[in-house]
């Protein structure tokens, strides 16, 4: 079991060039819950991230057979919460990353599990993983942004049936209805989230972290504003030694050396 907050959240670097972050729910005694130290944890991760510039991608997963069951409820029980003084719940639901953060989720992910998923820009679920967001079967209420995240991303009457009636679907219905991005063997979604962080890490880090922001966004900006707006994060990309690389590679059809810069 773990014996210190330095256990509870585990961090690797991984892909060539140690570009890719691997973040460990390390809690498998406790189902990958989230109480106030986990969740406290799991902010200085995100932090460690956000301020490594060598670091371009994360991905999100959990020790053992769940990915994350939500709040530990007997942790709850005694008035401790799994929420960080800045990130919010879990440590990254309220203020997620810039860079893009994939969820490698292995085992189901319900309650505030689905919530952590949604607080993730990708998702990549086994075909045994179910997802749902049971609270309201237990006369609870789900908080932790899936009520308002998950209308954004399926459609509005399948999240009106989950957030109503409790009841989970398999990762295969949320893969056809567009949430999850890559269905994999148990076992084996850590591997095809790895798969999928080096593409991202293939391209350019500028020009990924402000695509992310302009697509996050979108949702608040009307079209007129879109066409004013996205430029507060495509200007200075556009204007960056790597979009001048980008442009010499492809005419001299070679691989680009992205400087982050």
């Amino acid at each position: 079991m773990p014996q210190s907050s330095a256990d509870l959240i585990l961090t690797d670097r991984r892909g060539d060039g140690q570009h890719i972050f691997v973040i460990t729910i390390n809690r498998p005694e406790r189902r990958n819950s989230f109480d106030s130290t986990t969740a406290r944890a799991m902010e200085a991760a995100i932090d460690e991230f956000e301020s490594d510039d060598s670091l371009r991608v994360a991905i999100l997963t959990g020790a053992g057979p769940t990915f994350c069951a939500g709040q530990d409820l007997k942790a709850a029980a005694v008035g401790d919460f799994g929420v960080s003084e800045r990130r919010g719940g879990f440590g990254v639901m309220q203020r997620p990353p810039r860079k893009p953060l994939i969820a490698a989720v292995e085992g189901d992910a319900l309650a505030g599990g689905l919530e952590l998923c949604l607080a993730c820009d990708l998702i990549v679920a086994t075909e045994s993983t179910r997802m749902g967001l049971p609270e309201s079967a237990r006369a609870l209420i789900a908080a932790g942004g899936g009520l308002f995240r998950l209308p954004q991303r399926i459609p509005f009457n399948i999240a009106m049936e989950l957030a109503l009636t409790g009841k989970p679907l398999p990762a295969s219905e949320f893969h056809r209805l567009g949430l999850v991005n890559r269905l994999a063997e148990p076992g084996a979604a850590l591997t095809e989230a790895l798969a999928l962080a080096a593409d991202i890490v293939a391209a350019g880090p500028l020009s990924v972290t402000a695509s992310k922001q302009i697509v996050k966004h979108s949702y608040e900006w009307t079209d007129e504003q879109a066409w004013v707006e996205q430029m507060t994060y495509a200007k200075p990309v556009m204007e960056s030694e790597d979009t001048q690389e980008g442009l010499r590679a492809f005419a001299e059809k070679r691989a680009p050396q992205w400087k982050g810069r």
